[in-house]
């Protein structure tokens, strides 16, 4: 049987982010991958409809540091012991090792076997806050295993915390539900419009990499953008979009589902980002849906994509400019990096990825 998981992610459902997709794609639904207790922050407004198996806590004040952030975490600690019997449970799975999530649900259950999934937030945040690195390093310590999605992962980690019991650390991908592999929404032939159509899809805080992406934008040439992100984030780059004259074409901010046949409707995605990917999961899921990929060789998606999608300088606005020329005029060029997307997202199946966290856990009870 497979060991029975407890795991909190705090964030509010219905926040942006590749770890709230991984952990909804692994733990919720009618027939959930893991099955589990698996619990989020209650939104400030009304939620839309939950998926099987979330629970909501309606815990407030998150917050990332000072005395403040010791209040939250023993709050949400009580709210967590409230609803979860330790004699119902196996193993801890704990999202992003820095946040409020994991100390609490370890002071909620603390006798009970610790997976902890390394999240790409946890490390840029543990870099900028003191408060967040020594949770950092607390998680790290009373861990029993450690799971990094990619090398380049477990080399930050170590960088920061270069104390950690390296025995622990464990390689598993995280990955993309198995029927975008299987049955890919329909994609139809490319129209020949002479433009090149280019997505962006994602939050757009400041190490995602937008306002290089936009600064390139004059530089390009036969060049059309769409945005898929959350509006309030958006809205932020108004003042930005005036000053560079730049027209950009707003989707919204997509489910999944529409954010996948919104790949049919472009040439590219792009992945401008500056520091660090923990995966690059909406990049898989592009290539698994046939839409190659152009992205800064970052750690992280350096390891995940390396020669399947198209690494360029997108803080070199003529590098980039002439990156988007071949991917537009090349022959052959975007046939090539779709044929190879496809091939390397075959490599994640998310039920590869649960197995995998299945057995470690049963290895550890």
């Amino acid at each position: 049987m497979s060991p029975r998981v407890a795991t909190a992610l705090d964030l509010p459902f219905g926040s942006a982010g590749g770890s709230v997709e991984l952990f909804l794609d692994l733990y919720t639904g009618e027939n959930p991958l893991i099955p589990s207790r698996a619990f989020m922050l209650a939104p400030q407004t009304h939620p839309p409809r939950l998926p099987s198996g979330l629970e909501l806590v309606a815990v407030p004040g998150k917050c990332l540091s000072g005395p403040p952030f010791a209040a939250y975490v023993n709050a949400l600690r009580r709210a967590l012991a409230q609803r979860i019997d330790p004699s119902n449970v196996d193993v801890l799975h704990l999202h992003h090792l820095a946040f409020g999530g994991t100390p609490a649900l370890m002071r909620a259950v603390p006798a009970h076997p610790r997976i902890a999934l390394v999240h790409g937030t946890d490390l840029l945040f543990a870099e900028a806050h003191r408060d967040q690195l020594q949770v950092l390093q607390e998680s790290t310590r009373l861990a029993d295993a450690i799971v990094v999605p990619t090398g380049a992962m477990a080399d930050r980690l170590l960088q920061l915390v270069p104390t950690t019991d390296r025995r622990k650390l464990t390689k598993i991908p995280w990955g993309i539900p198995d029927h975008l592999l299987t049955a890919p929404p329909a994609r139809p032939a490319r129209r020949p419009t002479g433009h090149l159509r280019l997505l962006y899809a994602g939050r757009l805080t400041s190490e995602k990499g937008i306002e290089a992406l936009l600064r390139a934008m004059p530089v390009a040439q036969a060049v059309e953008l769409s945005i898929a992100a959350p509006r309030h984030q958006f809205h932020g780059l108004t003042s930005l979009l005036r000053l560079l004259k730049v027209h950009v074409r707003y989707l919204g901010w997509l489910s999944r589902p529409q954010l996948w046949k919104a790949f049919a409707d472009h040439d590219a995605l792009v992945m401008p980002s500056t520091t660090l990917e923990a995966m690059g999961l909406v990049a898989l899921e592009a290539q698994a849906c046939g839409l190659p990929v152009a992205y800064q060789p970052v750690p992280g998606l350096n390891d995940t994509l390396a020669a399947t999608g198209l690494a360029t300088d997108f803080t070199n606005p003529a590098t980039l400019a002439q990156a988007l020329n071949r991917l537009r005029c090349a022959p052959g060029l975007l046939a090539a990096l779709q044929a190879a997307g496809r091939t390397n997202a075959a490599r994640y199946p998310l039920t590869a990825t649960a197995a995998a966290l299945t057995d470690l856990g049963k290895q550890l009870i």
